[in-house]
């Protein structure tokens, strides 16, 4: 049987947290960013979480 290849896009996506979660960047950035408020800019620099309903998806993507 042949060994489970790792999905080169979404290791690029994602990280691992120490807790076990994974860390994602944010939508939105990376265009049209004149209408956008400095505030909402500066937050979607941070990385976020992905969601738990999706925890299984990019956990089954980075199994490699």
């Amino acid at each position: 049987m042949p060994k489970i290849r790792t999905s080169r896009s979404a290791a690029k996506r994602f990280r691992k947290t120490g807790g076990g979660r994974f860390k994602r960047s944010k939508a939105f950035k990376g265009h049209l960013l004149t209408k956008k408020s400095s505030k909402r800019k500066r937050s979607l620099r941070k990385a976020g979480l992905v969601d738990k309903a999706d925890q299984k998806r990019v956990k089954r993507l980075l199994a490699g």
